[in-house]
């Protein structure tokens, strides 16, 4: 009943079942009608819509399997699948190969491998990495993890392991096995500098020419099987290797199919038959030869068969395969190829030949070294032997070939052995084996249309792993069982031990084979009739064919039935070959290495000269032992014997190691990239053992959950009451409630259980149970949101209801006011209108009465005014005829000057009109020339100046002609007078009438010449002001284009700055990135520079702790370098000169090439070292140099500084030249009183002396403050220059010597000598300066030159343009150029102005602050006795009182005592003590004190054991206690303040502008440490190197689990079931690290830096690190697990690193750059929660997801799974929008993130406000030998 009603549950409307199909083998479909049990049929729909009835079978009534929920695909494991049968598992890796592109997939403990047929970047070092130390179960399935976990099991079990590969033909086994093995090299590595690890890896390429062939299914195939043992030591690292092979097939070497090859060998030696080395090979194109044409498929498409030779000639080399021996084995692979075109021909039925002189059989003979009789005559004959006789026999041409074709298999098998047994002994060493680990890469079932001996052997070996890996798996089932202590029935589960007893049993069908094989006349035919016989009624696997009694059928495994044909198989299992021809193959007296090939293992030497180990693991060997009697020894075993008993070895091999399965499949026959065959695939998965461990697992418990998972993923079943405490009892409880079937499940102690289908069924309670709280949850919100907008309508409604009521009295009260305020308008308008009308009335009387009056008095107006004009046109009338008679006798006189007037004036037009056409001219040459308009403007003055004299003509002629006129008035009254006297003269009056007319005709005619000028005059004005306006608009026009043209030239100049500025700012950028670079680099070198010297300390200490006494210590030379204090060990090491040769003798046995390669190393790591600290320096220079480049003004200002010092380097010479003068009296007066002892005290020339030092004395004070003034230092001095000095420079005999060092004050002397000596220096130093300054003037001189040049030339072109120009122009042009000149000079001279004035201001500051100094210096020396007065006075003695000394921040020891004091102030110290109780720093600030007082007292000895001995301590401290970070914390702040305490007081200006001036005092002042301040900037990089390390394996453990698996939000996450490999993990669990273990490790961290005082910067920078190592190693397994990329996992991820960010905020550390290095996983996790459907949110995800590879992204995408019903997955198109959006990124393709990069780190100097002679030793340090200074 609970059966049906589960059943009647699950085959409901909408579930999804599986049904059988033709074509995919299974396909979906989806029930249309629930099913009731009793029913026939199910109603189904497809995924295409087709509707279809699926009959049940009536008599087993079997339901089709039902779908697993979509949130179950893609899974890692196929055991987490609730319902395990074949279409779960089918679609499961359909899925994931498809779709998201895996091809690796766990089921329970095999690994099922996927070929893609394209190359995956998946194998990569950063992969390997990331695997190495990881869970199985925690990784996405690869081939890596199974490496991993073989490895891991052999170091926690002590017990070898093997990993399985096999699968069909192309599928891949080959490079899994490659892949395993480079895994295995890269994780564990080698104990020699033998590169065994690459010797391994080397072998592949070997063994894969000659083993190797192309076939119809696979262009790599392996046609032999191989298994390595990968040895390692006792430390788990790889020391040597050892590989056995199995069953070469042979018969390739002689005949291949269609489209397939024979061994890539053949053809690389075709291939490179042209290079000079092969030349004697006589090879030619592989299609010439029989043996490589036969498949008619000479080249593999992509594989250079050249370049593949090279590559296994290579490897060769490498496992110590010489030249010579190489040349021996292409030799004989040669002759092979001859040997197969050597063509015999008939003679006649019974017998053949081989036609003479046959060139192939030559050149065999000649490549092997024997006669061509010899071997034509055994070709061809077979020699027979009996009792008493000896026959040879001919053969037929049939029997001839294949005994041809037979010697040619025979040479390559024994060639093929050969090769295998030196790449063995090159593979071992003479370390003993601890274990190993074997990796077996062997052939899968293979079926073909004719199967032969070698598939049957292969078909075999198959069915014997087959049972090896059943057992193994019912082995750990029932492990799993016992372990949980549940109780289990036996499982039943296939066993093919009938199958196996079948073909090896007594009277199996080897057996069988052998017998037949012993018969005389054995053929195949007999051979098939006795296994008919014996096998056909008794065993059901046997079978024969219908249609043929020459081949038998066998059922294998998984019902593979093969078909297997009787020919061949005795000729194949027999192995003949013609002893004659062997033996003449072994005669060979020119090719040794044919014949080696012949003999027996125990001769065979080696072409390394090696000899195999005695330590390690004995080798098996697979060829059976051959017998002492030589006519015996061949064919005494047969082949299947031989693979019979090497297979059973095999097989004990792998029963006595932990196996590991990975299972290869091959997807289509096509070799078409990610194309999935379903038929291919089943027939594999059947084959390989998938399905059946499927079956196995299904048949118990195969779903399994621990107590928590269960709990936190079905949490929504349980009721509130029903959650106690025990989570173990809840579960229990619950699961009785849900499950009424006991048998369902079982309790173990950490699991539960599982029947299959059940987690389906408790996952469809809990789809419905979230489906029922979301339509609940649905239904609430709905209501929530209808109630809510009803409320927001009925408030909308009401709020509308008051405003419209408002609205309404609002308009009311409106419309009163308006009516109210119409009626007061109303009576104001009539009021209005009325009195308008009244105004208008009387306006218009009042204008009446104006108009009539005025009417009236304009009559009597006019009236008066006609009797007033009749008086005035009287008194006209008559002056008129007055005036008539005085113009006629003007005319006459007035046409003379009009005459006279307008010729001249005619002229003038001429001129005018002369210039006016000038004016034009010009205008079009000068157009657009301002001053040019300023002319014309002048010239158009001019003529308007012109026109008013005219005018002024023209008025002084009209006042001429006035007064003419009164004089004719005059004349007219005279006439009058002598009226009486006119009327006698009538004929006169009559004349003078005519000459009147006539001058009134010449006046009219002159007026209207007069019009005429005028209106000429008047055009000419018009024309000119015209052309005036004109040129302003032109003026106007060229002002607005040079406006235009400045702000244009403004803007291109402003666009030129920023873009120079933005081109410095990148190039400063590209500069500090190089330096970056450059940085990281130079540290690289340096930490691998630290593992050498570290490694190689470890090799002198183990030499000479076994077999050298400890050497004493011995000083070092004076004389070496402080640099080489850099690279010297602790001094225990460093000196063994002493017992070198005792050194020689015990290391005369060891290996001295490691010795060796490590000092060559450490030399070329220190010649880079110091190249690259060149380039540093060089990049450096080359960065101060762009940044100096803006201080080039500064630099020149200072000219008049530069001067000033010239002026004072002149003033020193002199006084120089002065001093040596005095020097020079100083040594003639003491030689000339050499003799009579006049040097004694209180002699005149000792007074001389005296007086004339004192002076020096003063005189060298002021110098000193003077070079003070001048920024100048004195070179320092060096190792004893007081003696070699005077040696070299006195001149005066040896008395003199010893006159002077009789002297009371001799080294006041010596001192004054010196400082001479150093003030020569620095005047040289000076002169120096000075030349470099003369030679920089020299150069500005020579610019300023070709400036003058440049400019005289283009003088010269302005010469010549103006020159072609007009006259006027020409000058316009000169002075315009002038003026230009005139100006620029003008700002030249203003600009040399301002900085000579600048000069002078800054020149009398300095003469103040000098003259200020000389005063004070003038009046310390005023009360100071002058060197006369203390010759002439006695000299008394007097007893003067020592001041008692302040402490001056000195610390003085012993030379002896430098051991004990690195001891107590290192080696012994404990950090924790000085952290807490004494100030920061307290160490470094000791060493530099006890440092000062070395440099004080000038002891260079003392400096250099001083710091060689700390640096030395500070390493050895390091090394001991490395892994502490509290000590490696506490050394790192320590040399950090050390290296800034020696920077802080060098001197240097750049270090001590921040000091005191007590601190100033405490400068360094004899010796230059720069070296040693980069050899310890060198050790702290080293410090800072291993603390990160240090602090990165104290955070790995801590990061996946705090960041990924660990639910920080509880209730998010939703647990999936997991599969097999989540419970068999190979690490027990250690406890869980939540986000707060990690952020309590990073505040102890940042504490213990704190107190120990470490450099801010350096802080943030250590932060800056280790966020970018949690957010690498998070990204990181992000990437790698499927498990982990859903969406409430982003969400997770996001909390997490929010809450990091916290942590950054309340340190104060967001501005160090951490928070950026999370970028990457931040997009992550927002990738993980973004919508993923529409081409939008692939638009939004290319923006946002900037920090990560496409790579990262697509990887993310495919990895994405839905951990609920309700999330959907990420679609293939989408991904593919994504990766066609993002194809135009440049980057870089790496998947993964390098989490061994680190930043390179940088000291910013950061001096100390400490006073040094305020520190204080405490007692606790043991320092009492130090005495304060």
């Amino acid at each position: 009943m609970n059966m049906n009603r589960e059943l009647e549950y699950m085959f409901v409307q909408c579930a999804r079942v599986w049904i059988p199909d033709a074509e995919e083998v299974w396909k979906s479909a989806e029930l249309t009608k629930d099913f009731k049990n009793g029913d026939a049929s199910l109603q189904l729909m497809l995924e295409d819509g087709t509707s279809i009835e699926h009959k049940l079978d009536p008599k087993t009534k079997n339901l089709p399997y039902l779908r697993n929920p979509d949130i179950l695909v893609g899974e890692n494991d196929l055991t987490a699948l609730s319902y395990l049968h074949e279409p779960a598992v089918l679609h499961n890796l359909k899925v994931r190969f498809i779709d998201s592109k895996l091809i690796y997939t766990y089921c329970g403990i095999v690994l099922v491998a996927i070929n893609p047929y394209e190359t995956l970047g998946i194998y990569g070092t950063d992969i390997i990495n990331a695997y190495s130390g990881q869970n199985m179960g925690d990784m996405d399935p690869h081939i890596f993890a199974v490496a991993e976990e073989a490895y891991k099991q052999m170091a926690r079990d002590e017990r070898n392991q093997s990993i399985i590969v096999s699968g069909e033909s192309g599928a891949g086994k080959t490079v899994s096995a490659k892949y395993a093995m480079r895994y295995f090299a890269t994780v564990s590595g080698s104990t020699s500098e033998a590169n065994v690890e690459q010797k391994v890896l080397a072998s592949n390429p070997i063994m894969e020419a000659i083993g190797n062939a192309k076939t119809t299914r696979n262009d790599n195939s392996s046609r032999f099987g191989k298994y390595i043992e990968i040895g390692f030591d006792t430390r788990y690292r790889i020391i040597g290797a050892n590989m056995r092979t199995y069953l070469l097939e042979k018969s390739r070497v002689v005949f291949q199919a269609d489209e397939e090859r024979n061994y890539h060998i053949f053809y690389q030696l075709c291939a490179s038959s042209h290079l000079p080395e092969f030349k004697t090979l006589k090879l030619s194109s592989a299609n010439d030869f029989l043996y490589t044409r036969q498949g008619r498929s000479p080249v593999i498409q992509g594989v250079d068969d050249t370049k593949e030779l090279s590559t296994t000639r290579n490897a060769f080399t490498l496992l110590g395969i010489n030249e010579s021996y190489q040349m021996g084995l292409f030799q004989v692979l040669a002759a092979i190829l001859h040997l197969g075109n050597v063509e015999i021909k008939d003679r006649d039925s019974d017998s053949s030949l081989i036609p003479p002189n046959n060139r192939h059989l030559t050149a065999f003979c000649e490549l092997v070294g024997v006669t061509y009789q010899d071997m034509s005559q055994w070709l061809c004959h077979r020699k027979l032997k009996t009792a008493t006789e000896t026959y040879v026999k001919t053969l037929p041409r049939l029997q001839a070939t294949n005994a041809r074709d037979a010697l040619a298999k025979h040479i390559y098998a024994k060639l093929f052995n050969w090769i295998v047994e030196h790449v063995n002994k090159a593979l071992i060493t003479n370390i003993k084996q601890h274990s190993f680990i074997g990796v077996l890469d062997i052939y899968g079932f293979e079926t073909f249309e004719i199967n032969s001996f070698e598939q049957f052997c292969i078909n075999y070996a198959n069915e014997k792993l087959q049972q090896q890996f059943n057992m193994h798996v019912f082995k750990l089932e029932q492990e799993e069982y016992m372990k949980e202590q549940i109780p289990w029935t036996l499982i039943d589960f296939y066993d093919n031990q009938p199958c196996i007893n079948l073909i090896e049993a007594k009277m199996g069908i080897l057996d069988l084979l052998d017998e037949e094989c012993k018969m005389p006349k054995g053929s195949d035919d007999s051979w098939a009739q006795k296994l008919y016989n014996t096998h056909l009624k008794t065993c059901s696997l046997f079978e024969k064919p219908r249609m043929s009694n020459r081949a038998f059928i066998i059922q294998h495994f998984a019902d593979k039935q093969v078909e297997y044909q009787c020919e061949g198989f005795l000729e194949k299992n027999k192995d003949t070959v013609n002893e004659d021809q062997i033996n003449v193959l072994k005669a060979s007296k020119k090719f040794d290495l044919l014949v080696e090939l012949f003999q027996d293992e125990e001769k065979a030497t080696s072409p390394t000269g090696q000899v195999p180990g005695t330590g390690g693991r004995t080798r098996l060997s697979i060829k059976p032992d051959k017998g002492r009697d030589k006519s015996s020894k061949e064919h005494k075993k047969t082949v299947g014997c031989q693979f019979r008993n090497s297979l059973q070895m095999l097989m004990d091999t792998l029963n006595a190691t932990t196996p590991h399965y990975v299972r290869c499949i091959k997807p289509n026959d096509f070799k078409l990239a990610f194309s999935f065959d379903p038929k291919r695939a089943v027939q594999q998965l059947r084959a390989c053992g998938v399905l059946e461990t499927i079956r196995i697992s299904a048949a118990g418990f195969p779903s399994r959950w621990t107590y928590q998972e269960f709990f936190s993923r079905y949490r929504v079943l349980m009721k509130q009451k029903d959650v106690l405490s025990d989570k173990k009892l809840t579960c229990r409880n619950v699961l009785e409630k849900l499950v009424e079937d006991q048998d369902k499940y079982q309790f173990g102690k950490t699991k539960i259980f599982f029947r299959a289908g059940q987690v389906a069924y408790l996952e469809k309670l809990r789809a419905d149970k979230l489906r029922v709280a979301c339509i609940r949850i649905q239904k609430t919100i709905r209501c929530w949101l209808a109630r809510k907008k009803y409320l927001r309508k009925r408030s909308a409604a009401i709020t509308i209801q008051r405003f419209t009521r408002g609205y309404q009295a609002r308009c009311l009260a409106k419309f009163m006011r308006r009516t109210q305020a119409a009626t007061i308008i109303q009576k104001y308008q009539r009021m209005y209108v009325e009195r308008k009308r009244y105004r208008q009335k009387q306006a218009a009387a009042l204008v009446m009465q104006t108009i009539l009056r005025a009417y009236m008095a304009r009559q009597k107006y006019q009236g008066l005014v006609r009797e007033h004009n009749a008086v005035i046109i009287q008194k006209r009338v008559r002056g008129w005829l007055a005036r008539c008679w005085y113009k006629r006798c003007l005319v006459s006189l007035v046409y003379l000057q009009c005459c006279f007037r307008r010729m001249k004036a005619r002229r003038e037009l001429k001129k005018l009109k002369i210039e006016a056409r000038s004016v034009e001219h010009f205008k079009k040459l000068n157009k657009g020339m301002e001053n040019k308009i300023m002319q014309l403007q002048r010239r158009i003055d001019e003529q308007s100046k012109d026109n008013r004299s005219i005018n002024e003509k023209l008025v002084s002629l009209e006042t001429s002609s006035t007064a003419e006129r009164e004089r004719m008035r005059g004349e007219l009254s005279r006439l009058r007078g002598v009226e009486e006297d006119a009327k006698n003269k009538g004929n006169q009056v009559t004349s003078l009438l005519e000459q009147l007319e006539k001058l009134r005709k010449e006046l009219s005619s002159t007026q209207k010449e007069k019009k005429t000028i005028e209106d000429w005059a008047q055009t000419y004005r018009d024309e000119m002001e015209k052309m005036v306006s004109e040129l302003k608009d032109q003026n106007c026009s060229l002002k607005k284009e040079k406006d235009d043209l400045n702000r244009l030239i403004q803007e291109q100049s402003q666009q030129m700055t920023e873009k120079m500025a933005r081109a410095i700012v990148e190039k400063t950028q590209q500069l500090e990135t190089d330096l970056n670079e450059e940085r990281s680099r130079y540290q690289n070198l340096l930490t691998e520079h630290l593992r050498l010297e570290e490694k190689y300390d470890d090799l002198k200490e183990t030499m000479v702790s076994s077999n050298v006494s400890k050497p004493g210590h011995r000083r070092t030379d004076s004389t070496h370098s402080s640099n080489e204090s850099e690279y010297t060990y602790n001094s225990e090491y460093a000196e063994l000169e002493e017992g070198s040769r005792a050194a020689e003798d015990v290391t005369r046995g060891m290996d001295t090439s490691l010795t060796l390669k490590l000092q060559k190393r450490l030399t070329e790591l220190e010649q880079e070292k110091q190249s690259l600290r060149n380039e540093l320096e060089n990049r450096e220079d080359q960065f101060q140099r762009a940044r100096a480049r803006d201080d080039v003004e500064f630099k020149k200002a200072r000219g008049a500084e530069l001067e000033y010092e010239s002026l004072k380097r002149q003033e020193l010479e002199s006084e120089n030249k002065k001093l040596k003068h005095d020097l020079v009296e100083i040594r003639r007066s003491l030689l000339g009183n050499a003799a009579t002892g006049a040097g004694a005290p209180g002699s005149p020339a000792y007074k001389v002396v005296l007086e004339q030092l004192n002076a020096s004395c003063e005189e060298l004070e002021v110098r000193k403050e003077e070079v003070l003034i001048l920024r100048s230092q004195l070179v320092s001095q060096k190792e004893a220059m007081h003696h070699k000095d005077e040696k070299e420079t006195m001149t005066e005999p040896s008395a003199y010597v010893e006159d002077v060092s009789k002297l009371k004050d001799a080294g006041e002397l010596k001192q004054a000598y010196i400082g001479l000596k150093d003030t020569n220096r620095l005047l040289e130093h000076q002169l120096q300066t000075q030349r470099r300054g003369y030679d920089s003037e020299v150069e500005s001189l020579r610019g300023e030159l070709q400036n003058v040049k440049e400019e005289n030339n283009r003088q010269q072109q302005l010469l010549a343009q103006n020159l072609q120009l007009p006259p006027e122009a020409r000058i316009e042009a000169s002075l315009q150029h002038e003026i230009t000149r005139l100006t620029n000079e003008n700002l030249d001279l203003m600009e040399q102005l301002e900085k000579q004035d600048r000069t002078i201001r800054k020149l009398k500051k300095q003469l103040k602050v000098y003259s200020k100094r000389i005063g004070e210096m003038g009046a310390q020396t005023e009360g100071q006795t002058s060197p006369g007065q203390m010759v002439d006075e006695p000299i008394h003695p007097v007893n003067i009182p020592r001041r008692e000394k302040d402490f001056q921040g000195m610390l003085e020891y012993k030379k002896e005592d430098e051991l004990k004091l690195v001891k107590n102030l290192i080696l012994e110290l404990k950090p924790r003590g000085v952290a807490v109780n004494l100030i920061p720093g307290l160490p470094a600030y000791i060493l530099f004190m006890c440092l000062r007082h070395a440099d004080y007292v000038n002891d260079d000895q003392k400096v250099r054991t001083l710091l060689t001995s700390t640096i030395n301590s500070i390493k050895k401290i390091l090394k001991k206690r490395g892994d502490d970070f509290e000590t490696v914390s506490f050394w790192l702040s320590n040399t950090c303040r050390f290296l800034h305490c020696l920077k802080q007081y060098s001197g240097d200006e750049a270090f001590i502008k921040h000091n005191t001036q007590r601190q100033n005092e405490h400068i360094l002042s004899n010796f230059d440490l720069a070296e040693y301040r980069q050899v310890i900037s060198d050790l702290a990089i080293q410090i800072y190197q291993q603390l990160i390390k240090c602090m990165e394996n104290i955070l790995q453990p801590m990061i996946v689990s705090g960041m990924l698996e660990h639910e920080t939000i509880q209730g998010v996450s939703g647990v999936k079931p997991t599969g097999l490999r989540k419970r068999t993990s190979s690490i027990v669990d250690e406890g869980t690290y939540t986000l707060d273990s990690i952020l309590r490790q990073l505040s102890a961290f940042h504490s213990t830096m704190c107190q120990h005082g470490t450099d801010p910067e350096l802080i943030k920078q250590v932060v800056k690190q280790q966020f970018y190592i949690i957010g690498a190693v998070t990204l990181n397994n992000l990437l790698l697990r499927k498990d982990m990329c859903s969406w409430s996992k982003g969400m997770q991820i996001r909390y997490n690193v929010s809450q990091l960010e916290e942590w950054l905020r309340d340190k104060g550390l967001m501005t160090c750059g951490a928070k950026e290095t999370l970028e990457p996983l931040i997009q992550a996790a927002q990738l993980l929660q973004v919508k993923k459907k529409t081409d939008e949110d692939a638009e939004a995800i290319c923006s946002m997801c900037l920090a990560l590879t496409t790579a990262q992204i697509v990887k993310v995408l495919n990895l994405y799974t839905p951990v609920n019903e309700f999330e959907e997955r990420v679609s293939v198109a989408f991904i593919r929008t994504i990766q066609t959006r993002l194809r135009d990124r440049c980057e870089s393709p790496q998947l993964l993130m390098d989490t061994k990069m680190i930043y390179p780190v940088t000291f910013p100097f950061n001096p100390s406000s400490l006073a040094l002679e305020t520190i204080q030793i405490p007692s606790s340090l043991n320092l009492s030998f130090l005495t304060r200074v």
